[in-house]
Parts: structure tokens; sequence; C-alpha cells
């Protein structure tokens, strides 16, 4: 009897285990006195990793360049409107070759999809966001097949800083991955 309460108390604890999802990071986003946003990213530890900071010209264009936790450019991200409302983002690497894209569009009932492809044009991932009555964001991300990768939640404080937790279902999972 005690060799059945055992096993069944290590399968309880194995399934429950592959279910729940790991703290790996948030992102913090501010606002500077030039109207450039400035995002500060931290492991699960609290430790920067890396940043981005966000201007948008006079176009309409969002330029992100995205630096390591030393502060080199690692990226750069440019994003624009399109004519239905989409938004279409080019990836770059700090040697400004492309190195994916990214289309996000909102349906009828607002939630919003992010589908991300590689520099050959292949899907490998999508983010899906809702906003709750309380003003939450809550985000599911999921891998080419569609497995679920892990989720963020979205928050904004009285004084406009957006923080957002990410998780995942594993633990050497990177918040740059999302």
């Amino acid at each position: 009897m005690k060799k059945i309460i055992t096993f069944f108390a290590a399968m309880l604890a194995i399934s429950v285990s592959s279910f729940a999802q790991i703290y790996v990071g948030s992102s913090t986003s501010t606002t500077d006195i030039f109207g450039n946003q400035v995002t500060i990213h931290r492991d699960a530890y609290g430790r920067k990793t890396g940043s981005s900071t966000s201007s948008t010209d006079y176009f309409g264009t969002t330029t992100t360049t995205h630096r390591d936790a030393y502060g080199r450019t690692i990226g750069t991200s440019t994003s624009d409107t399109d004519y239905f409302g989409d938004i279409q983002t080019t990836h770059r690497d700090a040697y400004g070759y492309t190195i994916g894209t990214s289309s996000i569009s909102e349906d009828y009932f607002g939630t919003v999809t992010e589908t991300r492809r590689n520099s050959y044009g292949l899907t490998t991932g999508s983010t899906t966001s809702s906003t709750d009555y309380w003003g939450t964001t809550h985000s599911t991300h999921q891998d080419a097949y569609g497995r679920s990768l892990g989720s963020s939640t979205t928050t904004t404080d009285i004084f406009g800083a957006i923080t957002t937790s990410h998780r995942s279902y594993d633990y050497d999972f990177s918040i740059w991955s999302f």
C-alpha cells in the first residue's frame, strides 16, 4: 500500500510540474523626456539582461535598438503600420542583416495576434494577446507547431510604467525568445 501511495504521489508531482509555468523574467518600460520608450529586461533573479529603446519618427516608423546587459547593440527592429492597421516589423542583427519579421494584427474582438517568421519567411512562432476589464494584457506564446511555450502578463501602474512578467515551461528559456 505504501508503494502505491508513493507511486501516485510521484505521478501527481510529475503531472503538476509538467504543467506549471516558471517565472523567467520581466520587462519594464518607461518613457523618457524625449518621448522614447526605454525597456529594461531582467532575468528571474532581477539581474539586467538587456534593454530596448524605441523612438518614432515623423512618418510613424518606430525604430527599436536592442542592447545586451553591457550596453552593446545586438540588433534593431523597425516597425510600420500598413493600410489595414497591421504592424509589420523587420528585425536585424547588430550588422544590419535581416534575421526575421513579425506581423501584428487585431481581430474584431480585440484579440491581438503576432506571427513571427525567420529570414526565409518560415513561421517560427506566434503570440496571442487579449486585455481584460482591468487593463491587464494576457499573452500566450506558441512555437511554429502551435505548442505553448509560455505566457506573459502586462500591467501599467499609475505612473505609466509598463511591466511585463514572463513565464515559461522551461527553466532555461529566455525572455528574448518571446
